[in-house]
């Protein structure tokens, strides 16, 4: 009889389901909208799924074209993003597309079956929570969260309505990255020593700083900034450039942070944990120009003795392994400085990357993984398991539950570099233990009229 080891939807949905306080019995709040679909409540598991966009600039806009057979609305808060996006849809299906610039006048609408939500950080909760109450689905991008508290409460209200909620972290759908964390997973290195992850730098504007003015005609700047709290319109905190200022994200920390720190959590099976300490220093732009730092180093511990190095924008293998640098140069063709992933383990190396595999000794990287050794959840396209698990009522690769495990990590690495203290954290209980003052930093008052439920 095959000992073939995979990982069950019932492991997993144990695992996920460890890593929110409180789940569902804690959180009352009024069922705010009313209306259900036959493909949101799985009553007709066959039907088209007709998917709602919100958020259709930059990402929302790839998200879109690679939905597009799904799509029957749009909304946006930015007039020319709406617009451009209801013409490529009809121009693409051939149907009228309804356009709104409040989400939840599309969440009151019938016709919509499930949404995916590419706005700015600062927006990905509410949109999240109010249509799993509103019976849609939800794909989300990554981070999943701007805070640790929004992370709970959305794994909460998604298993207390039963919606499948996918966090846009794709890597988990790539073959390379699969096979990666499958190779270490199974011991081919060894036991597992150090875990070393290489983040981009700041892509700032080149342009010279701008005033404060007035929002342009086309944007509802107010509906823009929601939750986040009042100040005046400046062109360089919006759109692409909002990840650079704390009120709306976290930094190239969040951005890529919620890729390559995801897949170390993956690769350590911590999917339903996380560290215990984090350490972390920073530097920041001297003109002010943005909030994050220019450049950080972030050093997390995990329970098993695992050590995870974070470094933006320069993470070298001739200090981050001095004494295995040569073999490290080797499996990045040479080179010192890296983005994406090292595992080093007692016996070798593995380095993964967008496109790019490799590992010391090679002979690693050749290894098969058979029916006797652990699989993890395969899914070739990340968008496509959505639908998929919209039918089956599963749950996607990297549910929920799963994004926000991968988000506190990259938002305790931030907590530790803007304090400057040593945050401690009770992966159990997700909280950060043994200073009041610290702990009060998972969570964010949000500026009225929003609010986020309590769990």
């Amino acid at each position: 009889m095959s000992q073939r080891r995979s990982v069950t939807r019932r492991q997993f949905l144990q695992a996920a389901g460890r890593s929110t306080v409180g789940v569902a019995a804690g959180l009352a709040f009024p069922n705010l909208f009313l209306n259900r679909t036959k493909a949101a409540t799985g009553q007709n598991p066959s039907e088209f799924i007709r998917v709602g966009f919100i958020g259709v600039g930059g990402q929302g806009m790839s998200n879109l074209r690679a939905l597009m057979k799904n799509a029957v609305a749009v909304c946006d808060v930015d007039q020319n993003h709406l617009e451009a996006a209801q013409k490529a849809v009809e121009k693409a299906t051939g149907r009228t597309c309804a356009g709104y610039r409040d989400y939840r006048r599309m969440l009151e609408d019938k016709s919509v079956d499930a949404v995916c939500i590419s706005t700015p950080d600062h927006w990905h909760a509410l949109p999240t929570i109010h249509a799993c109450e509103a019976g849609k689905d939800v794909y989300v991008e990554k981070p999943l969260t701007l805070t640790i508290e929004e992370g709970q409460v959305m794994v909460a209200v998604a298993r207390r309505t039963g919606r499948v909620v996918q966090t846009g972290s794709q890597q988990r759908s790539d073959a390379r990255f699969r096979q990666a964390v499958e190779l270490v997973r199974n011991g081919r290195l060894g036991v597992i020593k150090r875990v070393l992850v290489g983040l981009t730098g700041v892509n700032w504007t080149q342009e010279p700083p701008v005033p404060d003015s007035e929002p342009p005609p086309e944007l509802d700047y107010d509906m823009w900034l929601g939750p986040a709290p009042w100040r005046p319109y400046n062109k360089h905190r919006v759109h692409y450039y909002f990840r650079f200022f704390w009120d709306y994200s976290g930094g190239q920390m969040t951005n890529w942070g919620a890729h390559h720190l995801d897949i170390a959590q993956w690769g350590l099976g911590m999917d339903g944990s996380g560290p215990l300490e984090i350490r972390g220093t920073g530097e920041y732009d001297p003109q002010k120009r943005f909030e994050v730092p220019v450049s950080f180093s972030i050093t997390y511990r995990y329970a098993n003795g695992v050590v995870v190095e974070c470094r933006s924008p320069r993470a070298l293998v001739s200090e981050l392994l001095p004494d295995r640098q040569k073999e490290a140069r080797e499996i990045l063709n040479g080179r010192d400085e890296f983005t994406g992933c090292i595992f080093e383990g007692e016996r070798g190396l593995l380095y993964i990357n967008r496109g790019a595999i490799a590992t010391w000794p090679e002979e690693i990287l050749q290894q098969s993984i058979g029916d006797n050794d652990l699989r993890v959840y395969a899914s070739r396209n990340h968008h496509q398991n959505w639908l998929e698990c919209i039918r089956t009522r599963a749950l996607p690769i990297c549910d929920v539950a799963v994004g926000h495990r991968s988000a506190t990590v990259c938002h305790l690495g931030n907590i530790a570099v803007r304090t400057g203290k040593v945050v401690r954290w009770d992966p159990n209980q997700e909280r950060i233990v043994g200073d009041a003052e610290l702990a009060r930093w998972v969570s964010k008052p949000y500026r009225a009229p929003w609010s986020l439920p309590k769990v």
